[in-house]
């Protein structure tokens, strides 16, 4: 995308690294106005379910749960197991495809309204540093400031809160992982009792701390592959924040602002150079340089820019939602091929989703020739042991669990119990052995068909191969 600043040095550095290479720290103006507003009202929101989601559950399964160690995941209280990893992968390029997309169109929105990195810098720790520390010229001088009593108070003070609320979210991110039951069990069971546990969530409390108190808005600048994305997906068609270069300009450039001056005789453009766009901005960017990496698309500046062309007399909008064509060519906003093609390959990728949700089972039955058994005698008949794995995603019990050989003929007998149980959202393993006549064997190798029945009723139905000798009666 073109910009009006034709001296790109300001690409080669970022606002949070001074000269020396050492971290400079942002200290931007508290913002205010309707995009704020709404920002915030989302964000309270989001922060809501983000806090809740692991403890809520619909028909007995957690509303969200990334358990990788068990590889268990609900999406929306939607289990998946690992045989259902194909769903949980097409799910995920969903999620991928439908955030390009996004970004083709809008641009970086997701950051500046939905990311939980910003979220939380923002709208939590952001606002009791404005609490505590002040707004960003009592920031300044503040960090300035000898380490006196008040810097002391003010410092131990909020780096205690932001321990706090870092040691809350690590809680809340453990829930997601190992489940908020399992969460529950451990704090009432105390952290004698839980020393691994403990120690991991101190490390992400450790994690989290580092990154709101100390890391930052760096995360979206420097760690984050998502602002990388936009160089390939942004084009001068995308809506972003931007800066009217054409209207803010004019034929002379921007300058300060004079009471009953004609600017436009003058040629100079709507904007007064006031600076307050850069001040406010949570990445230490200024808009005015164009389309830029850093950018979240958090809308402050279009907030505090509106306030100034208020005060000055000037129509709002110098800094809007706006594409770069919309600017230069004055061209609306309208669907491209490339966003029509992604949204072509998100149609078919849902309906492909769709359609395997239809399909899939609830409840999966595996068989699995016993590792390094091979058949036995037993008379005229050929025996082979199996282990079986049934993988229950229902609500219910399945009790009195059965095995009935239906090709060819013979007989299956579980090992220990005559019965299985396979419990509610769990799985239940075991060994059973398969005897056949040999004169009934037509081949080494032999396909079967199990059918796997809880208290008379159908619930399963497996195959595997039977393993017979190389010559037959």
């Amino acid at each position: 995308m073109s910009t009006v600043n034709h001296d790109e040095s300001f690409r080669d550095s970022i606002a949070t690294i001074d000269e020396k290479g050492k971290r400079a720290f942002i200290h931007p103006k508290k913002p205010s106005g309707p995009f704020y507003d709404k920002r915030k009202w989302l964000s309270y929101f989001l922060l809501v379910f983000l806090l809740s989601a692991p403890f809520i559950k619909i028909n007995g399964n957690q509303f969200l749960l990334f358990n990788v160690v068990e590889r268990r995941f609900n999406i929306f209280s939607f289990p998946f197991w690992p045989q259902d990893f194909h769903l949980f992968v097409i799910s995920m390029i969903i999620g991928v495809v439908g955030l390009a997309l996004f970004t083709v169109a809008f641009g970086r929105i997701f950051c500046g309204w939905f990311c939980p990195q910003t979220i939380f810098m923002e709208m939590v720790f952001r606002r009791i540093e404005f609490w505590i520390d002040g707004d960003r010229a009592q920031q300044i001088r503040l960090a300035k400031q000898a380490w006196d009593a008040e810097k002391i108070r003010k410092r131990v003070g909020k780096w205690m809160i932001f321990f706090l609320i870092s040691f809350i979210i690590a809680n809340v991110f453990l829930a997601y992982l190992i489940g908020s039951d399992e969460l529950i069990q451990f704090i009432k069971e105390g952290p004698t009792q839980n020393t691994g546990t403990l120690i991991a969530l101190l490390i992400f409390t450790a994690v989290f701390y580092f990154i709101y108190a100390w890391f930052r808005e760096q995360v979206c600048i420097i760690a984050c592959p998502y602002g990388r994305m936009q160089g390939v997906l942004l084009d001068n068609k995308t809506i972003n924040v931007a800066y009217d270069h054409v209207r803010g300009e004019g034929e002379s450039g921007r300058g300060k602002f004079n009471k009953n001056e004609d600017r436009k005789a003058l040629g100079k453009g709507d904007c007064i150079d006031c600076k307050v766009c850069v001040h406010v901005c949570p990445t230490g960017i200024d808009i005015r340089n164009g389309v830029q990496l850093e950018c979240i698309n958090c809308t402050a500046c279009i907030d505090e820019c509106d306030a100034i062309m208020e005060k000055v007399g000037f129509p709002k909008g110098l800094i809007r939602y706006a594409s770069e064509d919309e600017i230069v060519k004055k061209e609306p906003f309208r669907l491209t091929t490339r966003m029509k093609g992604y949204i072509a390959v998100l149609a078919i990728l849902v309906g492909v989703f769709i359609g395997m949700l239809f399909l899939r089972n609830e409840v999966e039955a595996t068989v699995l020739h016993t590792p390094g058994q091979l058949f036995q005698r037993e008379g005229h008949h050929i025996v082979n042991i199996y282990n079986y794995d049934i993988v229950n995603k229902t609500n219910q019990d399945f009790n009195n669990v059965t095995f009935k050989l239906i090709e060819p003929k013979g007989e299956i007998k579980l090992v220990g119990s005559p019965t299985a149980k396979v419990p509610k959202q769990g799985l239940a393993k075991g060994t059973f052995f398969v005897k056949i006549l040999e004169s009934d064997l037509e081949d080494e190798k032999v396909a079967l068909k199990i059918e796997v029945y809880s208290n008379s009723k159908r619930i399963e139905t497996a195959t595997t191969n039977f393993v017979g000798p190389r010559s037959f009666n």
